[in-house]
């Protein structure tokens, strides 16, 4: 496939065309590293065949590398998404916040990674020198919550599409850290929840 060319761009430049935009658009936004496709179709309600399309588009343009376990962007595909940084412009409402141990986030972070929570389905993760987000989001892509590991910090996020699902969002964060907190108990520790009054232990 010959690459995208535009007046006034240098040659074999890529300019993304309108449907590939949308993808591009939710990679910068979300400031992916890593994807599945069921997760980026969830999150753009897009048709598998349509997206299936784009992501080989994107693939060929060198935006992309499939794996096994779904995509990952490259450096190129963050050059032209304009990733942010992890914290910027955050528009979540804050479920839960958590302490952390100094030390195992890594072994977590990676045990987290594709699983489903309740309603929650994977969708996929960012990462800078800041820390990481791992990303899920429901079926219908109505709801989606973001779990920021941030040094010796936890935050739960949860961003809802039309307004309402507040409740389920809660009550998905708390599987979702009920299992974190699992994870860190093979290793002897606790996370301690500070969202409201004061430290407690979430418990098994």
């Amino acid at each position: 496939m010959e690459p995208f060319h535009d007046e006034g761009k240098a040659e074999g430049s890529y300019a993304p065309a309108d449907r590939d935009s949308s993808v591009m658009r939710v990679i910068g936004e979300e400031d992916l590293h890593g994807f599945t496709f069921e997760g980026l179709k969830r999150k753009l309600g897009t048709h598998s065949e349509t997206l299936s399309r784009i992501l080989a588009r994107l693939e060929e343009q060198g935006v992309l590398t499939k794996t096994e376990h779904g995509y990952i962007v490259t450096e190129r595909g963050r050059d032209l998404s304009g990733a942010r940084q992890i914290g910027q412009h955050r528009t979540g409402i804050v479920l839960l916040r958590t302490l952390l141990p100094d030390y195992q986030n890594g072994r977590v972070v990676s045990g987290l990674m594709g699983r489903w929570f309740g309603p929650l389905r994977w969708l996929g993760y960012s990462e800078d020198g800041n820390g990481t987000t791992l990303k899920w989001i429901t079926e219908g892509g109505r709801i989606q919550v973001d779990a920021i590991f941030n040094q010796q910090e936890l935050v739960i996020e949860g961003r809802i599409l039309d307004g309402e699902g507040l409740s389920e969002a809660v009550a998905a964060s708390h599987q979702l850290v009920g299992y974190i907190s699992r994870l860190y108990d093979q290793g002897h520790h606790r996370l301690q929840n500070y969202h409201s009054g004061g430290p407690g232990v979430f418990e098994n």
